[in-house]
């Protein structure tokens, strides 16, 4: 095949798991992919990341469970390349350590297809950390060692047992027999030792225990994936309570939170003498809060980790479903004539991945954007339009729709308009305000939001158990769904009217934080009520709103 048709393969680092973790050149290289061919372990929230029209291919290899074979693999690569297509090949952590790399380099470069290698962050380094785990420190460990658990017996156990600390992969399967042989080869039976499961991700759980006890304390439990790490380092999670982390001491760890006394007695002296016990949580202005976070589902918690870092506990639960519309047509037919269009009018995020993942599908790159102004509503949508290395002509000083129409910087009379948008609700006011000025506006949708099927679990419980003390809203969307989905769950669970009280009883001295004055009204017309609105119309404004509200 003619060298020109060739297309161009990235194998790339998906980091440990949420897309947080995502370098900014992997997000690129994900977003432009024609092909995503993934690992089992690559998080579901990265797969979203893809344009609509992308083909994703699930090539995971799991342990007991049928697997693509490697050569297969390599085929795939090959073929998709000479189709002209952009291949991402999206690994778990980093393509170089336990990535199996080697083998499909060498069946590109026998075929004559480009490649590149993208790195990520590796769960060896990153699983211990998520975990408040420092894997060196002066005293108790001047270095680690990286390995594969998945055949111990060919590992050298007599010289990787005195190491101080180890991080082992792919080893939760072997986990009785790595213990026997650190033991046989001298190593303590108090060695501390931790499992960090899902690293990375709303599922994370820490286990830890001894190299006498770890197998009893986990008797029972889903271990895999995880990562392993052994060494007297583990013992320090329990004084460096950095903030952040908190959320993820679990199982058995959480009976022992922040209980220093778990160090035991033959740790040595001068690698505890300096340490002093680190301010409590409690200092944090949003401490012993818990915050019910609705929010579209599968994109990042961006919000959540604001919260946590404040101190407190964050519930997610998906209140948002965001796909491609019932049609590309309309959407298309704009793309083709950009440049009868004066500007562009971005409301959303959501509105601006799907606007440029469509260009990108239609053949066109930001270049056909050249002879249009564009105007965006957020800063979280003037970066989600950064990453396409777009930047605004116009961002209103408010954040809001209002603002935009009130600020515009010019007049709009005559001019042409192309507002690609959600395909039912939304912009509504923007739309005849700007009609009203004179101006020529085409509305295009380019996505689609729904209500997701069921409440989170986690959700529901916590409403239930009345552990939640304020619910935030980002859109009128969020509010109208959150409705939905809890009358839903209250009439399964009372089908015959068997509740006390309507489900609306569910939020009575609960904070209702609200995003904006539209997100407000919504708030007024179904909740009955608002107790917080953000003063600045973005995520920091609503965490600045709702600490001074807790405050006072």
């Amino acid at each position: 095949m003619e060298s020109e048709t060739m297309g161009q393969v990235y194998l790339v680092g998906a980091g440990p798991g949420d897309v947080a973790y995502l370098t900014v050149e992997a997000q690129q290289r994900v977003a432009q992919a024609d092909v995503l061919i993934y690992d089992a372990l690559v998080d579901e929230q990265l797969l979203q990341l893809t344009p609509a029209s992308c083909e994703q291919i699930q090539v995971g290899k799991r342990g007991g469970k049928p697997s693509w074979e490697q050569a297969d693999i390599n085929r795939l690569l090959v073929n998709k390349c000479r189709e002209g297509k952009r291949v991402v090949r999206l690994k778990s952590g980093d393509p170089f350590i336990f990535g199996r790399c080697t083998a499909e380099i060498e069946a590109l470069k026998a075929q004559n297809c480009p490649f590149d290698v993208i790195p990520g962050i590796s769960s060896a380094l990153a699983a211990p950390l998520l975990a408040g785990i420092p894997l060196t420190d002066p005293v108790l460990s001047r270095y680690f060692t990286v390995l594969s658990g998945h055949q111990p017996d060919e590992l050298d156990w007599e010289n990787l047992t005195p190491m101080p600390t180890l991080v082992i992969l792919m080893g939760t399967r072997k986990l009785p027999e790595i213990l026997w042989q650190l033991q046989r080869h001298g190593k303590s039976a108090q060695t501390p030792i931790a499992i960090l499961r899902a690293c990375g991700s709303d599922r994370q759980q820490v286990w830890t225990g001894t190299l006498a006890d770890i197998l009893d304390r986990t008797r029972g439990e889903t271990l895999s994936p995880a990562i392993i790490a052994i060494g007297d380092v583990v013992r320090l999670r329990h004084y460096l309570q950095v903030p952040h982390l908190q959320k993820q001491r679990t199982l058995a760890d959480n009976a022992n939170r922040f209980v220093p006394s778990v160090i035991s007695d033959s740790m040595p002296e001068t690698s505890v003498s300096n340490l002093q016990s680190p301010n409590e949580n409690s200092q944090l202005p949003l401490s012993g809060q818990t915050i019910l976070v609705t929010r579209s589902s599968g994109q990042s918690s961006t919000f959540t980790t604001m919260l946590e870092n404040a101190g407190a506990t964050a519930i997610e639960m998906p209140a948002l479903e965001i796909g491609p519309p019932s049609s590309w047509e309309p959407l298309d037919r704009a793309i083709a004539a950009l440049e009868e269009f004066d500007w562009l009018v971005l409301t959303s995020a959501n509105g601006v991945r799907y606007f440029c993942d469509r260009l990108l599908a239609n053949g066109k790159d930001t270049r056909a954007l050249a002879g249009i102004k564009i105007a965006v509503v957020g800063k979280k949508t003037a970066a989600t339009l950064k990453t396409y290395c777009i930047k605004p002509d116009f961002i209103p000083p408010n954040f809001v729709a209002d603002s935009l129409v009130a600020d515009f910087p010019e007049d709009v009379s005559g001019k042409k308009l192309l507002f690609p948008r959600v395909e039912t609700g939304g912009r509504e006011v923007l739309v005849g305000e700007l009609t009203r000025q004179g101006a020529i506006v085409e509305e295009v949708p380019a996505y689609e939001s729904g209500c997701p099927k069921a409440i989170a679990p986690v959700a529901w419980e916590a409403l239930k158990n009345r552990r939640v003390d304020a619910i935030t809203f980002a859109s009128s969307k969020t509010v109208k769904n959150f409705c939905k989905l809890i009358e839903r769950q209250h009439n399964a669970c009372f089908p015959d009217g068997e509740a006390n009280s309507p489900w609306q009883s569910l939020l009575e001295g609960i904070c209702i934080a609200s995003i904006g004055p539209q997100t407000s009204i919504t708030c007024n017309e179904l909740l009955s009520k608002v107790d917080v609105e953000a003063k600045e119309y973005t995520l920091e404004g609503l965490l600045q709103s709702l600490i001074e509200f807790i405050e006072r």
